[in-house]
């Protein structure tokens, strides 16, 4: 759930809501990075990057080739699942 964390009524229901789901949000959070657009479409992992990417006027061919080919689909996930398992000891460029 993404909110301003001001709201007593969104946390009154938030804290309702954790209660009902246990840790399957944060987990996804854990997983991966999720992109939430004002549409309310989610995007995770590679995905979410290259959207965001794209959305930013940059890397619209790398989103068009993840969303139309399978390899190329397969490869950058692989590669996300890589950094994110090894994220502690890479260069943070």
């Amino acid at each position: 759930m993404l909110w301003d964390g001001e709201c007593a009524f969104c946390f009154h229901w938030i804290q309702r809501w954790e209660k009902a789901t246990g840790d399957t949000v944060e987990e996804a959070c854990k997983k991966a990075v999720q992109l939430v657009l004002p549409d309310g479409r989610v995007f995770a992992g590679a995905h979410a990057v290259l959207k965001s990417l794209a959305l930013g006027g940059r890397s619209e061919r790398l989103l068009s080739w993840y969303e139309h080919s399978r390899i190329f689909h397969w490869w950058a996930e692989s590669a996300y699942r890589f950094v994110a398992a090894n994220r502690s000891w890479l260069p943070r460029f």
